[in-house]
């Protein structure tokens, strides 16, 4: 896995479970956007709430969804030209757009310019269209505290806006409702309140919202938003069209190949082996996904939200009967934090123990002290623009601890208040200093859960071991490693990657 094309021998009895076939999209995605904003949830129509001379804050997701970044136009787009377009019907000028990339990088200017397109780049950069900045105490607001006394500080242009316009795309169930305005625009002491480790311990799973502390944590700030602040969001939901033609055979059952579909697997794997590993990767990021707009609704923040989730499950959800003693998983080269750069040693933690293994609804796939086994290369490749604090977390803090308390009361706020990070942040395009921190945190409950973690195809010791994880030469020793601890009868479960897919675990 990785940049590279794997196909693997797994053992007779081994349960494979694949991503549900896609949803058919609608036929106008524009037509289904200006009928979800004409027709909206328990508020009034959106032309109905502009008015001349009123202040508008359009706020969107950043580059971290969808991955991959899908063929153009980006939904994104066609949300503004059709909000534009009513605006401007409705005699309404003061309109700024802010990406609510909250701690994440920010994004480049021609990464901007091809969600938006360039009619809207060109009329709104770089004055009225930018990145938020969680660091930029003038343009920051304290909007209150939730009874918890969890800070909230946020975009002061946006709160303080006549109307907030949210356009979001909820990949999985994790995004959108509250946590749209509440985490995608404040600032660091806000999100430190939930972004923690004992709150991630106590989220039984990120992609079941009832059963996240993650997520009742972001509602009762989202609350507070919708207090002080009148947000209209526009929701959408996508199917898992993840390739376009010619590449859709990465996601279907190997055992139903045709001849022709060998032949391109073939072709694929004989094009891109050869290939330096940076060639590799950037031909990779370049295939846009063909994801479909299957659902969009309009209005208030939570019956909004209640809706896309239904779409999001009908999508994913695949019923799996009984729980995993080891589990196989690949690893995939993009994550929602390496978009056009490497996927760093942290990253493929976060991607293993953070979202492989979450994605289920009820109870884990694997069973509690079962065995994790991975394919990644482990390359130990830190992108020096986007990720720079990570180098140092990484390779300074790790040899010291992994606990993730220890790391958070001795090293947090060093890093989120080291200058030279606090500027490449704002002024250049790196993850915010104290993102490290969070990437680890985000693995705290798989860690809690699995008894061991094996890297097939490690390509060095020590990144595995410096995370607290063994290695295999190949994916054959190492379900030999799993079987040798939890015996030779070991339920074995397979993720077929790339998915995006639920499991909904039953006895």
């Amino acid at each position: 896995m990785g940049e590279d094309f794997i196909l693997e021998d797994i053992p007779i009895g081994t349960r494979v479970i694949y991503p549900n076939p896609p949803i058919k999209g609608l036929p106008n995605r524009e037509a289904a956007i200006r009928y979800a904003v004409n027709h909206p949830l328990e508020m009034e129509p959106l032309y109905a709430l502009l008015e001349p001379g009123m202040r508008v804050t359009i706020a969107m997701d950043d580059i971290s969804l969808p991955l991959p970044p899908m063929a153009l136009p980006d939904l994104r787009q066609t949300m503004l030209e059709v909000v534009l377009d009513m605006c401007a019907a409705n005699g309404v000028d003061d309109i700024h757009l802010i990406i609510a990339n909250s701690l994440h990088r920010k994004m480049t200017a021609w990464e901007m310019k091809r969600m938006v397109g360039s009619k809207i780049f060109n009329e709104f950069y770089p004055d009225r269209y930018y990145n938020h900045d969680a660091e930029d105490d003038d343009n920051l607001v304290t909007i209150g505290h939730t009874r918890h006394n969890e800070p909230l500080r946020v975009n002061k242009r946006a709160i303080e806006s006549d109307l907030l316009i949210y356009l979001n795309i909820n990949l999985v169930p994790m995004d959108g409702g509250h946590k749209s305005v509440a985490v995608g625009l404040c600032d660091y002491e806000s999100l430190r309140a939930h972004h923690e480790p004992q709150t991630i311990r106590d989220s039984h799973s990120y992609m079941d919202p009832p059963a996240s502390e993650l997520n009742h944590k972001v509602v009762r700030l989202g609350k507070l938003v919708d207090e002080q602040c009148k947000v209209f969001h526009i929701e959408t939901a996508l199917n898992n069209r993840m390739f376009p033609e010619g590449y859709d055979i990465l996601t279907r059952n190997e055992d139903e190949f045709s001849f022709m579909d060998r032949m391109k697997w073939e072709a694929m794997a004989r094009t891109f082996s050869p290939l330096p590993r940076s060639a590799r990767r950037k031909m990779l990021h370049a295939i846009p996904a063909a994801y479909d707009l299957i659902g969009c609704y309009a209005g208030k923040t939570e019956p909004v939200h209640d809706k896309i989730l239904e779409l999001n499950y009908r999508q994913y959800e695949i019923p799996v009967k009984g729980q995993c003693d080891i589990m196989i998983t690949g690893i995939p080269d993009i994550s929602p934090y390496n978009v056009y750069s490497a996927l760093n040693p942290l990253l493929v933690q976060v991607m293993a123990l953070g979202y492989h293994f979450n994605m289920y609804r009820n109870k884990p796939l694997l069973r509690k002290g079962g065995v994790m086994v991975i394919t990644h290369p482990c390359f130990d490749e830190f992108d020096h623009n986007f990720h720079p604090s990570y180098i140092e977390f990484f390779h300074r803090l790790l040899p010291e601890s992994r606990d993730a308390f220890y790391l958070r009361e001795k090293y947090e706020r060093e890093f989120a208040s080291n200058p030279a990070y606090v500027e490449m942040y704002r002024r250049g395009n790196a993850y915010h200093g104290a993102h490290p921190f969070f990437m680890w945190y985000w693995g705290e409950n798989g860690r809690q859960h699995v008894g061991k973690v094996i890297v097939a195809g490690a390509e060095n010791a020590h990144v595995p071991e410096m995370l607290g994880w063994e290695r295999a030469d190949n994916l054959t020793e190492a379900i030999a490693m799993g079987r040798s601890y939890m015996g030779r009868n070991a339920e074995i479960t397979m993720l077929h990657q790339p998915m995006i897919g639920l499991c909904n675990v039953t006895d």
